[in-house]
């Protein structure tokens, strides 16, 4: 019996279909299918765009006050797709100096300083300033002529010092006294902690008989060791000392070891400046009276901020200056942070 014509056209159909399917069924090297495979991700979580290098020289990791503000530019940094290279200068200017010339050499996006000090910086800033490369002073301002500083992020010092002049008249402006600092010359910050110092304690003078004398200007070198001796050396030249300003909490507690050692410590009464947690510590347990306290982490954020700033093509101000708090007993006593 013969088949239909039509199943030999429907065989013809199968035949043909069977041969198209193994034709596409061979690998294809070429085929843009890889892209799909289910076992690879198309999706990644891609950290932000880098924005390059920041280069960092503080003026000593050997302070606890520097280290924070290098560990909160570190942090601020890196959240806006920067780099950091945060070195410490060790308080050299030498040393200061390789350290810019290094981050030159680099081609860094930006520069960040708390200069050692301000006017022997200048020529390596100029350097900086020749190669595009914008400079931001953090802590320490450079204020000199010939620079050019992109902002400057840092403490109102000089109102600093007239909030520590005006704890030391709490504790000599009804009996005046003999007074000494202890200073740290060579940082621009310091100079203005003590000339806003001077300023309270010379209005005061002006109008009062019960007089504070300065009886002294000493280097204590920013550091407990130092300060130590040199208040040692003070109170053998001034032994009816009543008062000592110095111009950081690492100062502050090495001039309290001498006293204690020599048995004064009742007799000389400290005040400080920074709101370390020693410092701060030391506050509470009564062996400094009273410290126009810092935020480190605001000028760590605050300098990383103004490069961006920067970066965007923002004007910047010539100068962010945050404010103290004075900080006594009664806020030490108060502040959960303390033992």
């Amino acid at each position: 019996m013969s088949r239909p014509a039509s199943w030999s056209w429907l065989c013809v159909l199968i035949f043909l279909a069977s041969c198209s399917n193994g034709t596409n069924n061979k690998p294809d090297n070429n085929s843009s299918s890889k892209s799909t495979n289910p076992t690879k991700s198309t999706h990644t979580n891609n950290p932000p765009q880098s924005r390059g290098v920041i280069g960092v020289s503080l003026l000593t990791l050997q302070n606890p006050f520097f280290k924070v503000i290098g560990d909160h530019i570190t942090l601020e940094a890196k959240k806006h797709g920067y780099t950091t290279i945060v070195v410490s200068a060790e308080e050299d200017v030498a040393k200061q100096t390789h350290q810019i010339k290094d981050f030159i050499v680099k081609k860094v996006s930006a520069i960040v300083l708390s200069p050692c000090e301000s006017r022997s910086v200048v020529p390596v800033i100029q350097e900086a300033n020749a190669a595009s490369i914008p400079v931001f002073t953090v802590d320490i301002p450079c204020r000199e002529p010939g620079v050019k500083i992109a902002t400057q992020i840092c403490t109102d010092n000089l109102d600093g010092g007239r909030q520590a002049g005006q704890a030391m008249l709490e504790l000599l402006g009804n009996t005046g006294g003999k007074a000494a600092i202890l200073h740290y010359k060579q940082a621009e910050s310091c100079r203005l902690r003590v000339q806003g110092f001077r300023e309270v304690v010379d209005a005061h003078n002006a109008k009062s008989d019960k007089k504070i004398d300065i009886v002294a200007e000493l280097e204590g070198g920013a550091a407990k060791d130092r300060s130590r001796k040199t208040t040692q050396d003070l109170l053998q030249s001034h032994p009816d000392l009543a008062g000592l300003f110095c111009i950081n909490d690492p100062s502050a507690l090495g001039a309290r070891s001498a006293l204690e050692d020599a048995n004064k410590a009742d007799q000389v009464k400290i005040v400080g400046f920074d709101g370390q947690p020693e410092g701060k510590q030391a506050i509470k347990d009564g062996k400094i009276y009273a410290d126009p306290i810092q935020f480190p982490d605001k000028m760590g954020q605050g300098v990383v901020q103004a490069i961006l700033k920067h970066d965007n093509g923002e004007d910047l101000p010539a100068e962010t200056l945050i404010p103290t708090t004075l900080y006594k007993k009664a806020d030490a006593d108060a502040d959960p942070e303390l033992k």
